[in-house]
């Protein structure tokens, strides 16, 4: 992984409290799995942005490298990574996962 596509990511995750690397847009995803995503964070209804990881195959394979996570999608939540819908999905479930976000939306005093 070179050092522009680590910074690229790094800058990515930092712009976007809630960021998704899928396999297309929000508005055009192009797999399944990135669609239920898409779709649970709608219902959750904190705002969120999808990067396309198809469009850059460096970049895809860094972020598998970066999070030991083979599959797409990938979800950060400021600044740190979770998984996807099957992590996140039983942190709903458990009220875990609105701490988080809470946490990830507060503005500082």
């Amino acid at each position: 992984m070179t050092d522009d596509i680590k910074q690229s990511i790094e800058k990515d995750i930092g712009d976007h409290t809630i960021l998704v690397y899928g396999k297309g847009t929000k508005s055009a995803p192009r797999c399944g799995f990135t669609h239920e995503t898409i779709e649970f964070f709608n219902e959750l209804g904190y705002p969120f942005e999808v990067i396309d990881a198809l469009a850059d195959p460096e970049k895809r394979e860094a972020l598998s490298e970066m999070t030991n996570w083979p599959t797409l999608p990938k979800v950060f939540i400021a600044g740190k990574f979770y998984g996807d819908t099957d992590i996140l999905a039983p942190m709903r479930e458990s009220g875990e996962l609105l701490g988080v976000l809470e946490d990830a939306f507060k503005t500082p005093a």
